[in-house]
């Protein structure tokens, strides 16, 4: 089956798209000369050091739900990040299959999720089905953090807010918790209304999953986006116990995703999720 990655994806329901995407706001140090990309040595190095992709990091500017922008590095397609995570990250704080970082949601805790409602970065009726049925699969895992789901446009008080982006893309974007709080911010993009209801659920999925500390389950290779060569370091990597420690073709957290997904949990994302809360 063919995998493309997202963001030079046209929109076709019967071609596999890559996954989410994500970014980070620039203050890392940039001393040296920046290449053409704009992303300069010290980043890649900086990237690497927490053992992701460093082939796969971009500048880019991150839609919020009222119209404004936050200007972020995109690492791995789908994962934002500050550049102040990047510095506060350790390469020590990295754990392996499933992959997830020292970045974790407190304790037990209600995370509270409004799927937002208003002008163009609404939800669609698609998308809101899709958010409901992803809450429903978190709060059956009975973790120590829980869910709640409502819709409007308040978003301020809630913990996370999923909207849409309209760039005609298929994904999404998010990042991971600081402060032991979730990631505030997931977005779905609005290509993702030629998919099913189910494949909307894994892509909210994924992201929230990100939210919550969750890396992309083959980061180290990409094989899911058709990609190989390039394998991360392992050093200070901590297998998650129970799940596997080779490509795992089921999990939800795969860096690239299939037109024809069932939104649900794999075996081994259960157990990860299970064992982190």
């Amino acid at each position: 089956m063919k995998t493309i990655k997202l963001l030079t994806l046209l929109i076709a329901i019967s071609v596999f798209t890559s996954c989410e995407k994500d970014q980070v706001s620039e203050s890392v140090a940039e001393t040296a000369e920046k290449p053409s990309d704009g992303i300069s040595k010290q980043v890649r190095d900086k990237v690497a050091d927490l053992h992701f992709n460093s082939k796969h990091v971009e500048k880019n500017k991150m839609l919020l739900p009222d119209g404004s922008f936050t200007e972020n590095y995109l690492i791995e397609g789908d994962i934002a990040m500050t550049a102040e995570q990047m510095q506060t990250m350790s390469s020590v704080s990295v754990t392996d299959k499933q992959y997830r970082t020292y970045n974790l949601v407190s304790t037990p805790r209600t995370v509270n999720v409004i799927g937002y409602t208003g002008g163009s970065q609404a939800l669609t009726t698609k998308q809101r089905t899709a958010l409901q049925w992803t809450i429903d699969n978190y709060n059956a895992l009975n973790l120590g953090i829980t869910f709640t789901v409502t819709f409007g446009t308040n978003y301020t008080p809630y913990d996370i807010v999923v909207y849409q982006n309209q760039n005609g893309q298929a994904g999404g974007v998010a990042g991971f918790p600081s402060n032991g709080n979730p990631y505030k911010y997931v977005q779905i993009f609005s290509g993702m209304e030629a998919y099913s209801t189910n494949t909307n659920e894994h892509v909210i999925t994924h992201e929230i999953g990100h939210s919550v500390g969750l890396r992309h389950t083959d980061w180290f290779s990409r094989e899911s986006c058709g990609q190989s060569g390039e394998s991360a370091d392992p050093d200070g990597a901590v297998h998650i116990p129970g799940t596997p420690t080779g490509y795992d073709a089921t999990s939800v957290m795969l860096a690239c995703f299939g037109a024809n997904e069932d939104g649900e949990f794999g075996a081994n994302d259960e157990t990860a999720l299970n064992y982190l809360y």
